[in-house]
């Protein structure tokens, strides 16, 4: 996925904190491109201090909350690291007294010794946007008593009430000494799993599954055994981890005597070698990832008994749907799986049995331009196997169903227009589903939804809120960024009542940013805006100062810009202040608004969105007139970048200076599951690839360009940007382009602040701030 969250507070997170030691510039100046860039005399001074708080503290989420597991009893265990730390140590809160405390962190568990990645846990990572070190990935078992930490490609295992009663005597350090590193052989473990009774623990090594029992002293046993190094067992591959939102390649059955894995062969996937210019005597590291139109990794699926023997393979009708998107095992009920064509028209749920290795269809879905997959934990079955939860767009907008064992509709668990939005869990016990939704998009509320009763809302007023809890429900945990600029993490009941707050020693800003949330009516449509102003435009109002304007993009089909969440615009403050007034603009082909909005992109992913920000802008222009349209930037990362990167090419009479971060320049290097869903296969769609790639448009360039990339990003691979460049080079453009020794996301302070000095610095050139 090109780095979109719900909220997009992720994809602003990257733009502010790429990181990396930055290579030397491959910039050209031009009369179109302007020299490098230089602050223009008169212009206000920046804020350095607050950018530099701002990067060091990682947008002042560091100290907050994280990942966090739950107890039967209530116990909260979550993860937290220092206010300017990247390293991660686990904390728990007594459900009984409120009480928190550290109960591991990771240097004690080491010994001291350094923390080691391999480079397939590292991926992983960057699979999941994961920044931070230590102590994360936990597993809590069902009964709250064992805890399976992995740490440095290592595995210990944790007896919680021993860890809990050595750190109340002597803290972290005596509660490291209840654990007990598990044997796992040779290699570096990879995606640890508990077994559901907790006494075993399945994990992979090079591509192969293995499982070992949960005591000192156990030997590993090997489950597969791959015959090549094109073929990997219980691993997802690429596009199921990046945009399935799938990092998962096995599944325990529920009493715990089998597992059932993925297959992938690989051997028709393109290789990629990605390698990093900055350290030329480390070996490129190959990637297999498959290019939109070119062919994908071939899984199949079986269950293997965890104490070893043959593998019994599951099948279905693989021509028709060969992605395999989700997978459950419940307590009760079939194991399920949701499988998808290659158009991404059709998905199927799927139910298999085991016996015979045969599966009966439950449901199918259609539409005509694509799907998108239902949230991750979905289909959820109820805990008595009578019917399972499901999440359709059939009807125009997203709705919570139940459904019968067979797979047919019982009732709507949510009406039209209710807001659904995401699906978070299930509170077995209660018979109560826990969801995300607002018929406004540009703000979220906590609501439950009972199988028997109407929903009811949890959380209240104005911000974006969401909601963590456990497989099986019961006490749940509220985040929410409230209007007025706080954060709260509200610990709660079954019922939903409040017991308490987990602590947060996050830093704060120095102040909140001045947005203006508002909506436009625009070529018939109303779009959603957010204006941030210098925080002195009040006092400046009677010179009737006009603003050079700065529009901050993703305008991807999966993240919205505009929220309200105050602290999702800190670093557009930042520019602001500095002499700029700072959009940003949802449109057709954003989520939230209906299935005919979000489709309208369909096959083309640049030309409505694009039309949309141009109207917008316009419409902005025309109500504020402080908004100088005559001098207008645009930036944004991933999709942003080639958003912003279009922006100049297509539209030179609107937009006059652009910054692109990561950008896709042609949908053709993007990988298949992303990449397809919206623009079919380059043999399918050649005209639509050709008109939306910037790349073949870069003869068409008449403003200034700067063009920031990761030199090993393997994700947008650095070759889109090295291609604008060189179709640059040979049309006879000239455009700045910034390599750094990155990956797509790897934060580093120092490098974050040297890229917003760079950035601020390019748009005063060119945009003449003052």
């Amino acid at each position: 996925m090109l780095c979109a969250v719900p909220g997009s507070t992720l994809s602003r997170l990257l733009l502010t904190l790429l990181a990396a030691g930055a290579l030397p510039a491959a910039a050209a100046s031009s009369p179109q491109a302007g020299g490098p860039a230089q602050a223009v005399a008169g212009a206000p001074a920046h804020d350095e201090a607050f950018v530099r708080q701002f990067a060091a503290t990682y947008g002042f989420r560091l100290g907050t909350p994280q990942e966090m597991a739950f107890a039967p009893d209530g116990d909260v265990l979550f993860t937290r690291t220092g206010p300017r730390s990247f390293v991660a140590d686990l904390y728990e809160r007594d459900a009984a007294t409120g009480e928190v405390r550290r109960l591991l962190d990771a240097e004690t568990l080491l010994g001291g010794g350094e923390e080691r990645l391999s480079a397939e846990e590292r991926a992983r990572r960057e699979r999941m946007r994961k920044a931070t070190r230590g102590i994360g990935g936990f597993q809590l078992s069902r009964d709250g008593r064992r805890l399976l930490v992995p740490l440095s490609d290592r595995l210990f295992l944790v007896e919680r009430a021993a860890a809990g009663a050595a750190a109340g005597g002597a803290g972290a350090a005596g509660a490291a000494s209840a654990a007990v590193e598990l044997d796992t052989g040779e290699g570096f473990p990879y995606d640890p799993q508990l077994s559901p009774a907790g006494d075993r623990v399945a994990f992979v090594v090079d591509a192969d599954l293995w499982v070992v029992e949960a005591r000192a002293g156990a030997a590993p046993r090997r489950l597969t055994t791959r015959p090549s190094p094109a073929i990997e067992h219980a691993v997802a591959e690429f596009v199921a981890q990046e945009e399935m939102d799938r990092t998962r390649g096995y599944w325990w059955s529920p009493d715990g005597r089998h597992i059932a894995y993925q297959r992938s062969d690989l051997s028709a996937v393109d290789t990629l070698w990605v390698a990093d210019p900055a350290n030329p005597d480390q070996a490129p590291t190959p990637f297999r990832y498959p290019r939109a139109g070119t062919a994908n990794a071939e899984v199949t699926f079986g269950v293997v008994p965890a104490a070893g023997g043959e593998t019994r393979w599951i099948g279905w009708d693989r021509s028709r749907w060969p992605y395999l998107t989700r997978v459950h095992w419940p307590d009760r009920g079939p194991l399920t799986l949701v499988v998808m064509n290659r158009a991404q028209t059709e998905l199927a749920v799927l139910a298999a049995d085991l016996e015979s290795g045969e599966t009966r269809t439950l449901l199918t879905e259609h539409d005509e331009a694509w799907l998108d997959l239902p949230d991750a934990p979905l289909p959820r079955w109820l805990a008595d196997g009578r019917g399972f939860l499901w999440a359709t767009e059939r009807r125009g907008s997203w709705q919570l169903e139940l459904r019968r064992p067979d797979g047919a509709l019982e009732r709507e668990l949510t009406p039209a227009g209710f807001g659904y939005q995401n699906f978070l869990g299930f509170d077995a016990a209660a018979r109560v589903a826990w969801v995300v939704a607002s018929p406004d998009p540009t703000q979220t509320q906590v609501w439950q939804v009972p199988l028997d009763a109407p929903p009811r809302q949890v959380t209240r007023g104005e911000g974006v809120h969401r909601v963590e809890l456990g497989e099986h429900g019961g006490w749940v945990v509220t985040n929410s960024s409230a209007i007025d600029g706080s954060r709260r993490w509200e610990v709660r009941r079954p019922d939903g009542s409040v017991a308490g707050e987990l602590p947060s020693v996050a830093e704060e800003p120095p102040w909140l940013p001045s947005v203006e949330w508002t909506t436009v009516e625009a070529g018939g449509r109303e779009l959603h805006a957010a204006v941030v102003r210098p925080r002195a435009f009040e006092r400046e109002r009677e010179r009737e100062r006009r603003y050079p304007v700065l529009v901050h993009t993703y305008l991807g089909p999966t993240s919205l810009m505009v929220r309200r969440s105050p602290r999702s615009y800190l670093i557009d403050q930042w520019y602001a202040d500095a002499g700029f007034v700072v959009v940003a603009i949802d449109g057709r082909g954003t989520p939230g608004r209906g299935r005919d909005w979000l489709r309208a992109v369909d096959r083309d992913l640049i030309g409505v969105g694009l039309a949309d920000q141009v109207d917008g802008l316009r419409a902005l222009g025309e109500r504020y007139r402080e908004l100088d349209l005559s001098r207008v930037g645009i930036w944004g990362w991933s999709f942003g970048g080639y958003a912003s990167a279009m922006a100049v090419l297509l539209r030179p009479d609107v937009f006059h200076a652009a910054v692109a971060g990561a950008p896709v320049t042609d949908w053709k290097l993007y990988d298949t599951f992303y990449t397809e869903r919206y623009m079919e296969t380059p043999q399918e769609n050649a005209a639509g690839y050709e008109r939306t790639s910037a790349i073949a448009r870069a003869g068409e360039l008449t403003r200034p360009l700067l063009v920031i990339h990761g030199t090993h990003d393997d994700n947008v691979h650095f070759a889109h940007s090295l291609g604008l460049a060189q179709a640059l080079f040979r049309a006879g453009k000239e455009v700045e382009l910034l390599p750094v020794s990155a990956t797509h996301m790897t934060p580093d302070p120092e490098v974050a602040l040297a890229l917003h000095r760079r950035q601020l610095a390019f748009f005063r050139e060119h945009l003449r701030a003052r």
